[in-house]
């Protein structure tokens, strides 16, 4: 097992809780989450001790209102804003299942210069903002369950055609948190592309 930290931050006025594992001079790389889970989801998984494994440098976060953070007013992508910054992290690899699909997508529409790629995991908010995707220009990989009932796997095919340079895979039988059900699968696709970014 990997030594895993849980610490606070400030930003503006609220606490964020995140969880870290892994060299302080790996490639960072932020866990976000979805709606019914949280940061300790990746320690339970085995996530951050994968990466630390690897020699990334994990940050799993829980947002405002979730996990050990408690709400505040402050909106999602001023939140992982004040994080990167306020733990110095470069360019990090935004890891968004779900929820923290969209708040990662639009966090890089948003912010093209700080973040260093996409993972994006069974994401939502792709409709919405299918008019600017193909501004984003880093690298991302998009992994989808073939049976999720919550984000189409049509949403799958939309991010892969607008984000040039995109990667796509596809865990057959795999329901929404597709990560939750195939860890191993996950787990290697995850460590192959974050490696392919050294």
């Amino acid at each position: 097992m990997t030594g895993i930290n849980s610490k606070t931050i400030p930003v503006q006025g609220c606490t964020v809780h995140y969880l870290e594992a892994g060299p302080a001079g790996g490639r960072d790389v932020v866990l976000l989450h979805g709606m019914k889970f949280q940061a300790a989801t990746w320690q339970e998984l085995g996530t951050l001790d994968r990466l630390a494994a690897a020699g990334f440098h994990g940050v799993a976060l829980d947002m405002p209102g979730f996990g050990e953070s408690p709400a505040c007013a402050l909106p999602d992508d001023e939140v992982l804003a004040g994080v990167i910054t306020g733990l110095g992290l470069e360019r990090p690899i935004l890891v968004g299942p779900s929820m923290g699909g969209r708040i990662a997508l639009e966090f890089a529409l948003d912010h093209p210069d700080v973040a260093g790629g996409l993972v994006l995991v069974g994401a939502v908010g792709v409709e919405e903002n299918r008019d600017r995707l193909a501004r984003i220009k880093l690298p991302t990989l998009i992994v989808w369950g073939g049976e999720d009932a919550v984000s189409p796997i049509a949403n799958s095919d939309i991010l892969a055609t607008e984000i040039a340079g995109a990667r796509k895979m596809v865990i057959d039988g795999a329901p929404h948190p597709c990560y939750l059900d195939k860890p191993d699968i996950w787990h290697t696709a995850l460590v192959d592309f974050l490696s392919s970014l050294r």
